[in-house]
C-alpha cells in the first residue's frame, strides 16, 4: 500500500529540494529520488505529522541530542557519499537542520573547514556536542580516505544508542508517573480533605485512635512544610541538573548503581552494551587500540566500567593481551571475554564486539520488560496502601464513635 512521503533532497547543482512523493517505503522513495538525479537527505512518512510528530516546546527543542547528531551524522554521509564536497555538504546541512542550536554549531564547524581546519579539529571545538568517540572516528576517517563510511558506522552507533535510551525510558515512564500521583494524591488528601475530617471530629469531643491522631498530626505539620519542601525540590532539581555529571558525585554514584537490588542488573548490562558498540565502531573506523579504550570507558556512563577499561588500556600498553585482564575483572562477564578472545584469535574483535553490544541490546529490552512486569502490581500495591490506608484512619473514629451512640 502506497503512501505520502515527505522529502529533503538536493539536486545535482547543490540546491535544496523539499516536496511530497507517493511510495511503499522510505527505501524505495530514497531510490526514486536517486534515481531522478537527487541526493536524498531526509525521507518521513507524511503519517509522522499530526499527533505522531514529536512536539517542539520553545526554549526547551533547541536542545541538542543523541538523535540530532544522528541524523546529522547520517545526512553527512549521504551527501559525501554522493559526490559532493565536505564545505557544501555543511553549507546544506546548515541551512536544512531544524535545530537551531545545532545549526550554530554546524555553522561554526563550516567556517573552521572553509579556512582550512580538518572536520575532526572542527568538531573537536564543541566537546559538549560532538563526543570525543566522533571526533576520533572522523580523524581516522580522514586519515583512512573512508570519511563516509565513518559516518554511517557513527550514524548507526548513534542510533543504536538512542534505541537504547528509548527502551529504557519507555519501561520506566509508567513507573514514575504513576509514582508521581501517588504521591500528588496523598499530599491532596492531606492538605484538604483530613482537615475537614479533623474538623468534625474536634467537634464531636471524642477520643481519637492513634492511627488518626497520627494522619491529623501529619496534616498539621505539612500545612506548614509544604512551601518549604517544594522549595527544597527545586533547589535539589537545580543543583542535580548542574552537577549531576561531576566526577566526584558520579564516583560515589556509579558503584551504588551497580550493586542496587533489581536496577544494578539493568545498569551494568546498558553500560556494557555501549563499551562493546563503542568499541567496535572505533576499531572498525581504524582507531588504535588504546586511544580508542581510553574512549569507550568514559563512553559507557558508569566510572567503575571506566576505571576497568582503563585497566585493560594499561594492559595492552605493556604488551599484553586486551582480554589478559578482563577474565578476572568483575565488571566483565566471562561471556564477554571469551567472546573477545576469539576476535582477537581470529582477528575480528570488532565483529565479535558487536555481536557482544547485540546481546546486550536484547538483554536490556529482555529486563525493562521484566522489571516494568514487576513494578506495576508493587505500584498498584503501594498506591492502594497509601490511598486505602488514609482514608481508613479517617473512618476509624466514626466506628467508635457507633459503638459508643449504641
Amino acid at each position: 500500500m502506497a503512501n505520502t512521503f515527505s522529502y529533503v533532497a538536493v539536486d545535482a547543482s547543490g540546491k535544496k529540494v523539499k516536496d511530497t512523493v507517493e511510495g511503499t517505503s522510505s527505501q524505495a522513495v530514497a531510490a526514486q529520488l536517486r534515481a531522478k538525479g537527487l541526493t536524498p537527505l531526509s525521507v518521513e512518512d507524511g503519517m509522522a505529522t499530526g499527533l505522531n510528530r514529536d512536539i517542539k516546546i520553545p526554549g526547551l527543542s533547541d536542545k541538542i541530542g543523541l538523535k540530532d547528531i544522528a541524523v546529522m551524522s547520517r545526512q553527512l554521509a549521504t551527501m559525501i557519499d554522493s559526490g559532493l564536497s565536505l564545505l557544501r555538504a555543511l553549507i546544506i546541512l546548515v541551512e536544512q537542520t531544524e535545530n537551531k542550536a545545532l545549526a550554530n554549531v554546524l555553522s561554526d564547524v563550516r567556517n573552521d573547514v572553509e579556512v582550512g581546519r580538518s572536520l575532526s579539529a572542527a568538531l573537536a571545538k564543541h566537546p559538549q556536542v560532538f563526543p570525543p568517540l566522533m571526533v576520533n572516528m572522523v580523524k581516522a576517517g580522514e586519515v583512512g580516505g573512508f570519511l563516509d563510511e565513518t559516518l554511517v558506522a557513527l550514524a548507526e552507533n548513534f542510533e543504536d544508542e538512542v534505541k537504547l535510551r528509548s527502551k529504557v525510558k519507555s519501561a520506566m515512564t509508567y513507573p514514575v508517573v504513576v509514582l508521581c500521583i501517588a504521591i500528588i494524591a496523598a499530599t491532596a488528601m492531606l492538605l484538604f480533605i483530613i482537615p475537614v475530617f479533623a474538623d468534625m471530629f474536634s467537634g464531636l469531643g471524642a477520643e481519637l485512635p492513634l492511627p488518626t491522631q497520627i494522619m491529623i498530626t501529619l496534616s498539621d505539620w505539612l500545612k506548614v512544610a509544604i512551601i518549604p519542601i517544594i522549595v527544597l525540590v527545586f533547589v535539589f532539581l537545580w543543583w542535580w541538573g548542574r552537577h549531576k555529571n561531576d566526577r566526584w558525585l558520579r564516583e560515589k554514584l556509579d558503584p551504588l548503581k551497580l550493586k542496587a537490588p533489581v536496577f544494578g542488573a539493568l545498569v551494568k548490562k546498558i553500560a556494557l552494551a555501549r563499551f562493546s558498540r563503542n568499541l567496535s565502531a572505533m576499531l572498525k573506523a581504524g582507531v588504535p587500540i588504546l586511544q580508542a579504550l581510553s574512549i569507550v570507558g568514559e563512553a559507557s556512563g558508569n566510572t567503575v566500567v571506566e576505571k576497568a577499561t582503563l585497566d585493560l588500556q594499561d594492559a595492552v600498553r605493556k604488551g599484553q593481551s586486551i582480554t589478559s585482564n578482563m577474565a578476572g575483572s568483575a565488571v566483565f562477564p566471562p561471556m564477554v571475554a571469551q567472546m573477545m578472545a576469539v576476535g582477537e584469535d581470529t582477528g575480528a574483535l570488532d565483529t565479535m564486539l558487536t555481536k557482544v553490544a547485540d546481546f546486550y541490546d536484547q538483554e536490556v529490552e529482555s529486563t525493562t520488560e521484566q522489571l516494568t512486569s514487576l513494578i506495576e502490581p508493587l505500584l498498584i500495591m503501594f498506591v492502594g496502601i497509601i490511598v486505602g490506608g488514609m482514608v481508613i484512619t479517617m473512618y476509624l473514629p466514626m466506628f467508635s464513635i457507633y459503638d459508643q451512640i449504641q
